[in-house]
């Protein structure tokens, strides 16, 4: 077996069901599951119709590159969306949803060659996938604390000169996952000069970029054009998971530096993660329709509208940039053990933000708090409010 397989952590959610083990919550108030961020709005009928339309796609094999119609539609959201304009054919490649995409990335990227081990940044807490990818890739880890005396942004201040010789690729998350923090251009101006000086790749996660209020997020890719810049040692990852409610769909796609992805799709060719055809279609008519994302956007507005203010009485705790969860403190600072008190009191799941990241730099920055996914139909988002804020009290 790959002796990499030894260095990764058990999952977040795995934590969690040992946490909540043993523990009988009240039989009288329904579960209530804030702890996992998959949506759960429905998935649009336009995309489920455009899936039902396209089911003879199954009788052949996709191409990887995927169709000429689907990359261009991605194209033209790019358009829309940033006002960004890249070549459909060259630096545009679908991909089956952003979580497979980013993994396989780091296993293509990552020059294992050297006299010293190389390095992947990652922002502290993260999605777990960044750290498993480096791990299986034979690269070192490193983290960055993103807490909220520095707006709970990366500080790239705290990284060494001989960290940043080693760097091959720099993961951002933007809005963040579990922060829900948005890069400014300021940020995205620091990092591309590090970017310049190091030569590493940035990879931009922005799959939670089409949930926020007022101001849509600055994307990498706009970053780059508002700064005069090409796409060099830059891709962005976007998926369909939040955007259109589709998680089980396995969509979504890269865009960024035309060599890379030319290096990265002959990588995706030998991995055999092909998109079928039938999802092409569903993914075309996903991407070329915004109503349905102006609605799933409202509902969630009128979620955190509902019930941050009414959490914050209890808990420390204020509404994020963008994405579609609450990032609150707890009292007392054991995240772990609120979590399953308030699992066995109210029948309520969090999950503990120590489990979404590392000791680093003498802290663990997710301690302390515990993140709350808005995902779950209004109703049941209030009532959690009003439980919480029971327990709390």
């Amino acid at each position: 077996m790959n002796p990499h397989l030894d260095l990764l952590h058990p999952y977040p959610f795995q934590r969690l069901r040992q946490l909540l083990a043993g523990v009988t919550p009240p039989a009288d108030k329904p579960h209530i599951n804030l702890s996992i961020g998959e949506p759960k709005h429905p998935t649009p009928e336009v995309v489920k119709q455009a899936l039902i339309n396209a089911l003879d796609g199954l009788a052949a094999y996709p191409a990887t590159l995927g169709s000429e119609s689907l990359r261009r539609s991605c194209a033209n959201w790019l358009q829309r969306r940033y006002q960004v304009t890249v070549d459909p054919a060259r630096e545009v490649l679908p991909v089956c949803g952003s979580r497979e995409a980013l993994f396989s990335f780091v296993q293509a990227v990552i020059d294992p060659r050297g006299e010293t081990q190389p390095v992947l940044i990652s922002p502290n807490p993260f999605y777990q996938i960044y750290e498993g990818a480096a791990l299986l890739a034979g690269a070192v880890p490193h983290y960055v604390n993103c807490v909220a005396a520095n707006r709970f942004q990366p500080d790239w201040g705290s990284v060494s000169e001989e960290i940043w010789r080693r760097t091959q690729v720099v993961i951002v998350c933007s809005p963040g996952n579990p922060t829900g923090a948005v890069m400014s251009l300021d940020d995205w101006r620091e990092l591309f000069a590090l970017s310049d000086r190091y030569g590493f790749v940035i990879a931009s996660d922005e799959c939670y970029s089409e949930i926020y209020f007022d101001t849509p997020p600055l994307g990498g890719l706009e970053a780059a054009r508002l700064l005069g810049r090409g796409h060099e040692r830059l891709v962005m990852f976007t998926s369909l998971s939040k955007r259109s409610n589709a998680p089980g769909l396995r969509s979504g796609f890269v865009a960024g530096d035309a060599a890379i992805l030319e290096k990265f799709l002959l990588f995706r060719t030998y991995h055999g993660s092909a998109m079928s055809q039938t999802v092409q279609e569903a993914s075309i008519a996903a991407w070329n329709d915004e109503a349905h994302v102006v609605e799933n956007r409202a509902a969630y507005a009128a979620k955190f509208a509902a019930v941050t203010e009414r959490i914050g009485k209890v808990l420390p705790v204020s509404r994020p940039d963008a994405g579609f969860y609450l990032w609150a403190e707890v009292p007392g600072g054991d995240d772990a053990a609120f979590a399953r008190e308030l699992f066995a009191r109210e029948h309520i799941t969090v999950l503990p933000g120590s489990f979404l990241a590392r000791d680093a730099h003498g802290v663990n920055p997710g301690a302390g708090r515990v993140r709350l996914a808005l995902v779950a139909p209004l109703a049941e988002c209030v009532a959690a409010a009003g439980r919480i804020e029971h327990f709390v009290r």
